[in-house]
């Protein structure tokens, strides 16, 4: 079957968009080098003295950061183990650790600690990190002694008027070879959602209207430390970090009819408790020899539980006699997740403009998990393990342990073919075992070989070409292993295990052209990308009780993803503005796999999406402002599952800003997200018995949103 790609008027705009940006990034390029003719990058490295950001007055490095034109920074490691990918460096040195954001560590840094910031664009030996664009490497000044401690309080107001503070104190200190940070925060999380759903009948005449509102009370505390030492040819770091984010979530539901909107028909109430915490931790110790070859050990070892017990009480006669109500569902969901990492490398230089890396890599990774459900009906008798109700056995996972051990070997090969060219080449060797216990006992062992190629072409000094061909395997998630909550449908309770579970494995085909603009005046890429699947990993049927139709996860043969990223980022110098930064990005995908439920051909993952930004920064004033606009491109991709088709419809988004510095060194921030109160929404068909009977049921049409919320943050560096 052919597909048509259509363009939307949205997407009009957002292209013409993109293209009056790449219009003013080209009137910069004249501006800029009319004004400094002799100026030039001689090397794949663009650097930003602290000189360079004193006019903007920054409290942290992340206000550094956005100072910058096309620069990003990945929220790191998401995946088992650490490999050797990332984008971000500290004094040459990746973070020994994984639950840390980039981000989160970058607030904490004071911007007057900087010495400079590296944007590095080539590929090199000397990297610790591999596999991305750009490397992002802040150098910090290397004093005899230096301290420094930034304090930020804030509070974010709600739409429904909810006011929630929020802290953080960091400080951080080096005396001589020792350094040292220390972080503490309360992070707010509080969210009031409301949802509106309509339901109609197979020809649209209306049946049920239903409201509700959801209420997450939420507090996350973190604390975390790094502590290094550097000793002539010894360099070591410490890491851990402590978070916990206790909370109840309570929902209620009202029901009404389509022609008596104002009066309750029946209602729900649920209550959510949940338990979450996780601590890490990490280090790494390396030793430079005589001759600039390096050995370097790093580990990590984290915890992370998350736990909650889900209660719902129905109210069948809510205008008469609302205090009435009856238990009819129990959910306890148990999650423990631990990871114990060690990963060993040596680089050395191999010949003249050559060099290499070997490495090797241990992870164990242990899930333990449990479901337990109980129903108002059944035939088993209550139990207090089930919330007092009648245990369903049928759905429920009563305990299962999933453990993989994973060893990785890799060789990375650094070739400068001339001042010009670079290529890295790399192979790995993946080999594990997967075993489950508990209401399935079972274990697998996996191999694969992962090739990798990527070349650099600096056509010029400003222009450059990135070619990568590479295999990738994505990592399983063990929670697909056995039956786990449903989250996303109130009528079903579960979703089926399947430990039969093979990887996806995929070729990566990419093609990138940067351009930079003189003087520090913009960048403007554009990225290619194709990736062919295989075992991709989809909605199958799981049923063994036809009168009771439930779907897993499961491969479901090839797939195919395609898609270009488009991005633009410039100072409006033509404008008479150097200190005005405005963004773009327009990115566009397609795919396409064979559905295993309907045997259709349908795509997977997101259409694309479009994202403006700005920001102006009245040095005069010691004032910025600035916004962030994102719009999801909808249409064309559904979700099948066993009983429901579904078509989600993101929300776009608004974040506007202003800033300005007081005091000398005090920040006050006031910053509104989602101004405009935009709801994301879905369309759901439900069918009698599977989707592939064709036999619709119900149609339901949702809406949902939090509002806008408001925060005030004030920080400080002293």
């Amino acid at each position: 079957m052919t597909r048509r790609l259509t363009i939307s008027p949205v997407l009009r705009a957002g292209v013409r968009s993109l293209f009056l940006l790449t219009m003013a990034s080209t009137t910069s390029l004249l501006w800029a080098t009319e004004q400094n003719p002799d100026m030039q990058d001689e090397s794949s490295t663009v650097i930003y003295p602290a000189s360079f950001f004193q006019p903007y007055n920054p409290v942290s490095v992340n206000d550094m950061i956005d100072r910058i034109p096309g620069v990003s920074i990945s929220n790191g490691s998401s995946g088992r183990g650490l490999g050797s990918g990332g984008d971000l460096l500290i004094n040459g040195q990746r973070l020994a650790g994984k639950d840390n954001s980039p981000r989160d560590q970058l607030s904490r840094i004071a911007a007057r600690e900087v010495e400079r910031i590296e944007i590095i664009r080539g590929t090199s030996g000397e990297l610790a990190v591999r596999g991305s664009g750009q490397v992002v490497n802040i150098v910090l000044q290397d004093s005899g002694a230096r301290a420094s401690t930034s304090v930020e309080v804030s509070s974010d107001r709600h739409l429904d008027h909810t006011l929630q503070p929020g802290a953080s104190l960091s400080h951080s200190r080096q005396s001589g070879n020792l350094s040292m940070m220390f972080n503490v925060m309360a992070d707010p999380q509080y969210r009031h959602e409301k949802r509106l759903e309509n339901s109609y009948a197979p020809d649209r005449t209306p049946v049920e209207v239903m409201r509700e509102s959801n209420i997450r009370d939420r507090m996350a505390y973190q604390t975390s430390t790094t502590m290094g030492y550097q000793l002539d040819q010894h360099r070591m770091q410490l890491n851990a970090l402590y978070g916990t984010s206790d909370h109840p979530v309570d929902i209620r539901r009202n029901y009404y009819l389509p022609e008596t909107p104002d009066q309750i028909v029946s209602a729900e109430r649920e209550r959510f408790d949940y338990e979450q915490n996780n601590w890490e931790v990490g280090g790494d110790y390396e030793y430079t020899l005589a001759d600039g070859s390096r050995a370097l050990v790093l580990f990590v070892v984290n915890d992370a539980t998350n736990n909650y017990e889900r209660d719902r009480y129905e109210i069948d006669q809510p205008q008469t006699k609302p205090d009435e109500e009856r238990k009819t569902l129990f959910i306890g969901s148990g999650s423990r997740t631990r990871e114990r990492i060690v990963q060993g490398t040596y680089n050395w230089e191999l010949a003249d403009q050559q060099d290499m890396q070997l490495g090797l890599e241990r992870a164990q990774t242990i899930l333990d998990s449990s479901l337990l459900i109980g129903r108002e009906t059944g035939t088993e008798a209550p139990s207090p393990d089930f919330g007092g109700l009648r245990p369903a056995l049928g759905v429920s996972n009563l305990g299962t342990t999933v453990e993989e051990m994973r060893y990785e070997g890799f060789a990375v090969h650094n070739w400068t073919l001339n001042d010009r060219m670079t290529l890295e080449s790399s192979l790995v060797y993946e080999t594990s075992e997967i075993s489950q216990s508990g209401t399935v006992n079972l274990s697998r062992e996996f191999s694969f070989l992962k090739p990798s190629v990527d070349y650099r072409f600096n056509i010029t000094n400003a222009l450059q070409l990135r070619a990568t061909v590479g295999k990738q395997v994505q990592q399983l998630s063990f929670a697909n292993f056995s039956a786990t909550a449903n989250s996303s449908d109130n009528d079903r309770d579960a979703n089926a295990g399947n430990p039969g579970l093979v990887p996806t494995q995929e070729v990566r085909y990419e093609l990138t052209l940067e351009y930079r603009l003189p003087d520090d005046t913009g960048v403007v890429s554009s990225r290619f990308f194709l990736r062919d699947l295989s075992d991709q990993i989809g909605r199958v049927d799981a049923t063994t009780n036809p009168a009771s139709p439930i779907s897993a996860q499961g491969n479901i043969g090839d797939a195919k993803r395609w898609g270009v990223y488009l991005d633009g980022s410039t100072r409006l110098n033509m404008l008479g503005m150097p200190d005005a930064l405005i963004s773009s990005s327009l990115y566009l995908f397609d795919s396409e796999v064979t559905d295993a439920l309907l045997g259709t051909r349908e795509r997977i993952n997101g259409r694309g999406r479009f994202n403006l930004g700005f920001r102006h920064d009245l040095t005069d004033l010691n004032l910025n402002y600035g916004f962030d606009y994102g719009l999801p491109f909808n249409g064309g991709n559904r979700n099948i599952d066993i009983t429901t088709i579904d078509w989600y419809h993101d929300a776009p988004s608004l974040t506007m800003f202003v800033s300005t510095v007081m005091f000398d060194d005090v920040t006050f921030r006031l910053e509104s997200n989602n101004v405009m109160s935009e709801e994301a929404c879905r369309n759901r068909i439900r069918y009698d018995g599977t989707t592939a009977s064709g036999t619709i049921r119900e149609l339901e049409d949702t809406c949902w949103g939090s509002g806008r919320k408001v925060a005030l943050k004030v920080r400080t560096t002293f």
